[in-house]
């Protein structure tokens, strides 16, 4: 600051600069912020909970409350809940942050509390991001909770299964806090409108499309709002601004997406079974979803691999060549090029003929194997490169199959002692019609040859 105006500051107050350069001497609040709900009626998209039937709103009416997890996306309401939550049962609200806090901070909440508590009021402490939170700092909630101390609320966007200790669970209720809706996020917009009494300036279609770019997160929609009512266009200053014009000063929410955790797993696994099933689109759109949240493509590819081999096999022998094939196009011309070649792969797969008989025929020889131990193979089978083990019967009568008459010996390969077992038993989808019938032959002949009566 200036040495004049420093001295200005004692004629004028810092109020009148500020005023004077029409600002406010507060940081400017923003609008998600000012357009919190002031009860839990207001909030919106999570009716299950905090309908007339929903178990947060019969808490808050009976003014006595368990403590909880609130386990959902970004921007859906778990702060908002919480404080209303507080406010509504007559509660003390303590607010932690797991990320920015620590054991001190959580030896005065907590010291706090049990103040509070030996005058009869009680606390709610809502601690922000609490998977963040490692295990032993976990487990210093449990003789306050248990105590009634306070009642934890805790916010998280991390499945609690994973990221919570099973102590700490058991003394929780979790609830699930929902994607908020199209309609939902209408309802937001509507009041950020009524809030600056004037429309948004945006054509119908382009706000179809802003809703779209908040993918769920209410506090993100009206972030976008307030940019598009900060640029002052559609108020008689400029036509609304379309789709295109929309979209390049507003910046498209990324995905949630993270790629070592929860939300990771929920795509691979919806992309797996959607090829199980034999879905292509479904199996193409989940595949995309991955892309655009930036997963690798050839963590892909190698799903796509194991799904050839998995789901398919002998179904359809191609599927693995094509699988294989769509990794080494991938990494021959790297993105976006070589993306076709997994989505092509993607739609082989989904669209094949599908057969688990070797994944469950191997999965029954790798028991049996580990059974049996150290069984030698049949010595006819053996081969001899020594005398000696020529002497001891290495080899002996062992047919060369290709030069039998029907191309087939039927010989014994398994160890002796141990009776023939069928692990690998196709049920005749797609190649493996022929495969079934083949085996079906060689297992006649394998009786006739060991039986040479009639049949």
């Amino acid at each position: 600051m200036s040495a004049s105006v420093r001295n200005l500051l004692p004629l004028t107050g810092m109020s009148d600069l500020f005023s004077a350069a029409g600002l406010t001497p507060e940081q400017p609040r923003p609008l998600a912020d000012r357009l919190r709900p002031q009860s839990l009626s207001d909030v919106v998209g999570q009716d299950h909970l905090l309908g007339q039937e929903g178990p947060i709103r019969r808490m808050a009416t009976a003014h006595r409350l368990a403590s909880m997890v609130l386990w959902g996306p970004p921007g859906t309401g778990k702060t908002t809940i919480a404080r209303l939550l507080a406010r509504e049962a007559g509660y003390e609200f303590e607010q932690l942050s797991a990320v920015f806090s620590g054991v001190a901070d959580l030896r005065k909440a907590f010291e706090t509390a049990r103040g509070r508590r030996a005058t009869g009021r009680a606390t709610l402490l809502f601690v922000d991001e609490i998977h963040r939170f490692n295990r032993a700092q976990q487990d210093g909630f449990l003789p306050y909770v248990e105590s009634g101390d306070i009642t934890l609320v805790g916010a998280t966007t991390e499945n609690p299964s994973f990221e919570l200790n099973g102590a700490l669970l058991s003394r929780c209720q979790v609830f699930v806090l929902r994607r908020l809706d199209a309609a939902a996020l209408e309802t937001l917009l509507e009041r950020a409108e009524a809030f600056e009494g004037r429309a948004l300036p945006v054509t119908p279609a382009a706000r179809e499309a802003m809703i779209a770019m908040a993918d769920g997160d209410g506090r993100y929609l009206l972030t976008l709002a307030e940019s598009l009512f900060t640029l002052g266009a559609g108020a008689g200053e400029g036509p609304p601004l379309d789709v295109p014009a929309m979209s390049q000063v507003l910046q498209k929410r990324s995905p949630a997406y993270d790629k070592d955790r929860e939300e990771h797993y929920n795509l691979v696994s919806a992309l797996h079974k959607s090829v199980r099933g034999s879905d292509p689109d479904a199996a193409l759109y989940w595949l995309a979803r991955m892309l655009a949240g930036g997963e690798d493509p050839l963590f892909i590819a190698r799903r796509l691999v194991r799904m050839a081999s998995e789901d398919i096999g002998q179904a359809d022998p191609q599927a693995l060549l094509i699988a294989i094939a769509a990794k080494d196009s991938y990494d021959f011309l790297g993105s976006p090029e070589g993306e076709l070649a997994l989505a092509q792969a993607c739609v082989h797969l989904a669209t094949a003929p599908k057969s688990v008989a070797v994944y469950k025929g191997f999965g029954a020889a790798t028991r049996m194997a580990a059974a049996t131990g150290s069984l030698m193979p049949p010595s006819h089978i053996l081969n001899a490169p020594t005398r000696m083990m020529k002497s001891l019967g290495y080899g002996k009568g062992y047919q060369y199959d290709p030069e039998t008459e029907e191309g087939f010996s039927g010989q014994d390969y398994w160890p002796e002692g141990v009776e023939r077992q069928v692990f690998y038993s196709p049920r005749g989808e797609g190649y493996e019609a022929e495969v079934k019938a083949r085996l079906a032959q060689w297992s006649a002949m394998r009786r006739a040859k060991i039986d040479p009566g009639p049949h």
